[in-house]
């Protein structure tokens, strides 16, 4: 018997041997997290005329990691609790026991939840970052990043930047879009506010040289803290003006100051972490193929990264560009309902992304107060919430959807294509050969679905509006 013929006997007895036992976990909104028992495959077809689901063995792409967003606030709002109950947050969100996230974001100075405008230079003209510090960060993000690595020592971290420190900008100000409500929120006095044409980026060589500059002091200060950066996208949103830190970027402004200032600055200072063309928020596929089809910016680039509202361009550039990786960057923040409906949106976006080539999901705001405003008045979703006044902790429907797909998922699984599957199910196989299914009902009534692999079948009935994970 040839060598190839025993080692594929080999791999199907042990299927046969280990498909007896199915791990099976479901969620529903009054029941979260709830063991399923005796789920077990079966060599006899079902007699019912259920449609079956095959495991085909055939798989796409890599996934990297699941995670979600590291912000100022998070921490603040964990410092309210007892240590006992910030660990035990931490623990069900990195934990072997909870969701095991390993692969999450954070931000490069201020975002939208931090606690206000800073950068990691605020000195203005400081071309040469002589007084670059993440002295800030010591205190607040990288406290809780590195709680986090204590629990999951494999975590990987990847950074972007909502704005360049404001001396960069056009407008001399972290926020590109003035705020014309009743609470300026954005700290700029109305009358001596000055309407530009342009809000971004200052495209001159010595602010596009001390900017790349900016990008590997902060690689090399997290590496000195032990925290390696996976990978930077170059702006968060950058089609976008907002009244909270932002900066808008034409895509060939960023494929210059990437093909000739930062991928040199990376090269010359010996920096591994990738440069991807992201967080990008734009539907229209061309904005991107701009940047990653510039001949100099192209050697660089390591992937494309896409917002929420990015969702209608991955699938094509993920076909035109299967060299590189393609992020999910954030998934929709949500209006701090925190219910149900908004853990289905979110589960809208985990499968389009993920079967258009993702090879990571993002979440947003992982832990805020019990009323998820920013300093800049948006009321956002988050998995968890702390109320600090009376410390009462609340995990919603998305931090649950979150652990069914995170948990059972390990870096450097691979999806499994699915043969007459709807968007409803996801199947990973891991390293080590154990395959994870992810599967929603979405209805009002149960939901009956049969899979098959080689020639056993497996059949499961799944909860009215529940999600679900199997594992085996």
């Amino acid at each position: 018997m040839k060598i190839s013929n025993i080692m594929t006997l080999v791999l199907l007895c042990g299927f046969v041997a280990n498909a007896q036992k199915v791990e099976m976990y479901t969620t529903t909104e009054s029941n979260p997290w709830q063991t399923v028992k005796n789920i077990k495959w079966s060599d006899k077809a079902p007699l019912n005329d259920t449609p079956i689901i095959s495991v085909t063995g055939e798989t796409a792409q890599t996934i990297d990691g699941i995670g979600g967003t590291f912000n100022e606030i998070g921490w603040d709002m964990l410092c309210y609790l007892e240590p006992e109950q910030r660990q035990a947050i931490l623990n069900d969100l990195f934990g072997e026991d909870g969701a095991r996230f390993n692969y999450c974001r954070m931000p490069i100075g201020a975002s939208d939840y931090g606690m206000n405008f800073y950068s990691l230079n605020d000195v203005i003209d400081d071309f040469d970052m002589v007084n670059f510090s993440i002295a800030r960060d010591r205190h607040i993000l990288l406290r809780y990043i590195k709680e986090a690595k204590k629990i999951n020592p494999g975590l990987k971290i990847w950074a972007s930047p909502w704005s360049p420190p404001g001396w960069m900008k056009i407008n001399n100000s972290y926020a590109s879009g003035y705020d014309n409500g009743a609470v300026n929120h954005n700290g700029l006095q109305r009358e001596r506010h000055i309407e530009l044409p342009c809000t971004g980026f200052r495209m001159e060589a010595g602010y596009l040289k001390a900017y790349a500059l900016y990008f590997s002091k902060f690689c090399k200060a997290y590496e000195a803290e032990g925290v390696h950066i996976e990978n930077i996208c170059i702006q968060n949103e950058p089609c976008s003006n907002h009244i909270f830190p932002s900066c808008p970027w034409r895509p060939e402004d960023m494929a210059y100051f990437v093909g000739n200032f930062l991928g040199p600055q990376f090269e010359k200072d010996g920096i591994d972490t990738e440069i991807i063309f992201g967080t990008i928020n734009r539907d229209n596929p061309a904005f991107t193929r701009t940047a990653l089809n510039d001949p100099k910016a192209a050697k660089y680039f390591k992937g494309a990264g896409f917002q929420w509202d990015g969702k209608g361009a991955i699938p094509y550039i993920n076909k035109e560009y299967p060299h590189l990786k393609m992020m999910h960057t954030e998934a929709e923040c949500g209006n701090g309902s925190n219910d149900w409906g908004a853990a289905e949106h979110t589960w809208w976006q985990i499968s389009h992304y993920l079967r258009n080539g993702a090879r990571n999901f993002t979440y947003w705001n992982m832990v805020l107060d019990d009323t998820g405003v920013s300093p800049w008045g948006w009321k956002q979703n988050s998995l968890i919430s702390v109320n600090p006044k009376t410390l009462e902790i609340k995990y919603h429907p998305e931090f649950y959807l979150m652990k069914h797909l995170a948990r059972y998922i390990v870096p450097g699984a691979s999806r499994l294509v699915l043969a007459d599957a709807d968007d409803d199910i996801l199947a990973f196989v891991n390293p080590d050969g154990k395959e994870t299914i992810i599967a929603i009902n979405r209805r009002d009534t149960p939901k009956e679905i049969v899979m098959k692999k080689a020639d056993r079948y497996l059949t499961i009935t799944l909860q009215p509006k529940s999600f679900n994970t199997l594992y085996y």
